[in-house]
């Protein structure tokens, strides 16, 4: 080979892999409501006297630790003891742990039991997750950290994100200045969005906790939210508060897919007992960007499902997330028949939700 076509070929091979490494992608994963209902509280506790909860997301702490960016719905407060369940929650620290370690990197706070303890819970909770160094938006200790937080910024392999978070209501619980929850409001979700374009992000996210509880088609208020959050340049829309899943919408052109809505990913955990409540749907999405100069695509909407196993062992009450298309043999202590019956109801059920068709 000449000098010549040898530093031509050297000169080609360093363009391709220049141009193959300006390519930026993130994976996106987005996990239903994170709850904790009394006997969750119990179940944790151990003999060393302190809280445990690792072994609860054994199963799909490699799925959601794979993710670049994994978000939940942590749906109860960290205001300390005493501990309690519905209908107003305060949970042990060690939850937040618990999840972080599973591999959640960040938390949205804006619920209908934000407020469950009032402004020690909302002051004590965003403290907390501080803290743990957990990303969180949705609730602020003032209207400057507000300003200072939200829209809620954040780059990953390069791709810049903005993300939105509101509830329709907090239990009617009223949050006392200077203490703010996010509230669904059109005129203020529009000035944040016009705030967000500020930073020139390349994506727009919007986390939702809207909906009625145990009702498995969107009701009209979320298509209605739906459509002025998509006129509003709003790309990826997830969905929280009705405990069980509801259908997704894709809108996509020959061109690929120009955006996405979850409606509700359900429960990640909890000990709700309803039907459809026992299980939900994790959301995984993947965004690319060419070079630093191209818009952003959505490339892949894929989703899975998981269901809260609740079992007896050594005479105790243990919560164990599954995987619906893990095989059964690695599903450990073995499932009996009527575990297995209640997970393939559970995603039996969920599928036909899912084939539901959205009508405006």
């Amino acid at each position: 080979m000449t000098l010549r076509r040898l530093v031509v070929s050297c000169f080609l091979s360093v363009a391709f892999y220049a141009c193959f490494a300006q390519k930026k992608e993130v994976k996106l994963l987005f996990a239903g409501d994170a709850m904790q209902h009394m006997p969750q509280v119990e179940s944790a506790w151990n003999e060393r006297g302190s809280y445990r909860y690792d072994d609860c997301f054994e199963l799909v702490k490699s799925r959601i630790s794979s993710a670049d960016l994994a978000c939940v719905n942590f749906e109860t407060v960290l205001a300390g003891k005493p501990y309690t369940g519905y209908p107003t929650f305060s949970s042990p620290d060690e939850f937040a742990l618990a999840l972080r370690e599973a591999g959640f990197n960040l938390f949205v706070q804006a619920n209908n039991h934000a407020a469950d303890k009032g402004s020690k819970g909302l002051k004590r909770t965003i403290d907390v997750l501080d803290s743990f160094g957990i990303k969180h938006t949705g609730t602020f200790s003032s209207s400057e950290s507000r300003s200072l937080q939200y829209p809620l910024i954040l780059i990953r392999n390069g791709i810049r994100m903005a993300f939105l978070n509101y509830v329709y209501d907090t239990n009617g619980i009223e949050v006392k200045p200077p203490f703010i929850v996010n509230l669904i409001d059109t005129i203020q979700m529009r000035n944040d969005i016009e705030m967000a374009n500020l930073y020139h992000p390349d994506i727009i996210i919007a986390v939702m906790h809207w909906g009625e509880e145990y009702q498995t088609y969107p009701t009209a208020e979320q298509l209605k939210l739906t459509e002025f959050l998509k006129r509003n340049g709003v790309r990826i829309v997830i969905g929280h508060h009705p405990h069980v899943i509801q259908p997704i919408l894709t809108d996509s052109t020959r061109n690929g897919i120009n955006s996405v809505v979850f409606f509700s990913l359900g429960n990640f955990i909890s000990n709700q007992q309803k039907s459809n409540t026992d299980g939900g749907m994790i959301a995984e999405i993947t965004i690319s960007k060419v070079d630093d100069n191209s818009l952003v695509t959505i490339d892949t909407v894929q989703h899975s499902l998981v269901w809260v196993r609740k079992f007896f062992e050594n005479k105790k009450k243990r919560y164990l997330l599954i995987p619906t298309d893990l095989p059964l043999e690695q599903i450990h202590p073995v499932m009996n028949p009527a575990e297995i019956q209640k997970m393939n109801a559970f995603t039996s059920n969920a599928l036909q939700i899912l084939n539901h068709r959205i009508h405006y």
